[in-house]
């Protein structure tokens, strides 16, 4: 699998903010994905060295709008921590005060 289709996303939220002040990066990744294909996919489109992943599925949450009644999508996410030192850019412009 091609790194771009891996890693989806990043996921940004306060939390994975609080997390990237640790060196922990947090992304949507694809349902199939595994962590050794993470790893590479991160090491090779950020040019970074991971030290773990840990992987997570979001499950998916009942909605309803009326009365129609539906779920949203069941989704992987996995939390990347790098060697210290270094950034992934995309988080690195982003400040949590603006």
């Amino acid at each position: 699998m091609d790194p771009t289709q891996v890693i989806i996303r990043p996921v940004l939220s306060e939390k994975t903010f609080a997390l990237a002040e640790a060196g922990k990066y947090t992304f949507r990744v694809h349902d199939k994905a595994h962590k050794t294909q993470i790893r590479q996919a991160i090491e090779a489109l950020f040019e970074v060295n991971v030290l773990k992943v840990r992987t997570a599925h979001v499950r998916s949450k009942p909605k309803r709008r009326g009365q129609t009644a539906g779920r949203t999508r069941q989704w992987k996410k996995a939390i990347v921590q790098v060697r210290e030192g270094q950034t992934i850019p995309i988080f690195g412009g982003l400040e949590a005060g603006e």
